[in-house]
């Protein structure tokens, strides 16, 4: 009896099977995914770990100069809330797109020209068009007619300031204030100075957004309510004077 397997219609309308690849290496595809890394990698000391440390070291870069970087706090002038030696982490995007500084916010700006040259770390207290006056009655910074309680973030036992000033931030200006005010160089002392203490809103590097270092000090950095209720510029300035 015959019981060798007849191949069936189905079977002989298959095409040929071709030659299994055995070989183990890679198609063309795969080979043109690695082929630039093969190429560098034997000029490069270290192969494959040398250049991924220098990929990263790259990625690095590009995020420092266009996203974000770290900053350190240069003096006492924003205590109680950023201490000496703290890093905080500025973002580079955050008026990039067409927001700008908002009271409150704290900024990381180049001071050359107006305040030094230096970079430098303040609080935004006045933007384009507000009025800023010291003080009201209770010794509070008056915003277009609004008293600010500033007492939040306000280093213990300072004054919101002890230098009168009655001034309108022209547009595309800022006027910024340490939170030390006791022992912060800011707006107040270069009213005289060209720009009148305002710093250009093109001078700001970032917002700074949180404290990266040290660990036990890190936090997020937050927009503080007190100047929520700051009405928009334009308010009459008998009003802002004696409110």
């Amino acid at each position: 009896m015959d019981t060798e397997a007849q191949p069936t219609e189905r079977d002989r309308s298959l095409p040929p099977a071709g030659p299994e690849n055995t070989s183990g290496t890679a198609g063309p595809e795969g080979r043109s995914r690695s082929a630039l890394v093969s190429r560098l990698t034997p000029w490069l000391p270290g192969g494959r770990i040398t250049l991924t440390l220098l990929l990263c070291l790259l990625f690095l870069l590009a995020v420092n100069t266009f996203v974000a970087r770290p900053f350190q706090i240069p003096s006492g002038s924003m205590e109680h809330g950023l201490r000496v030696g703290d890093r905080v982490l500025v973002n580079k995007l955050a008026y990039r797109f067409g927001a700008g500084p908002r009271r409150g916010d704290v900024i990381v700006f180049d001071g050359t020209g107006y305040f030094g040259d230096a970079d430098y770390v303040k609080r935004v207290v006045g933007v384009g068009g507000d009025r800023v006056v010291c003080c009201d009655g209770e010794g509070r910074i008056r915003v277009n007619g609004r008293s600010v309680d500033e007492s939040g973030f306000l280093f213990p036992g300072d004054s919101p300031s002890t230098v009168p000033f009655d001034v309108v931030v022209p547009d595309g200006r800022l006027f910024v204030l340490g939170d030390h005010r006791s022992d912060s160089s800011d707006s107040r002392d270069h009213l005289g100075s060209p720009g009148g203490g305002m710093i250009p809103v093109d001078g700001v590097i970032g917002r700074a957004d949180g404290i990266v270092w040290p660990f036990d000090h890190a936090t997020r950095l937050h927009r503080p309510d007190a100047y929520a209720r700051v009405p928009a510029p334009g308010r009459n300035a008998a009003e802002d004077a004696h409110g």
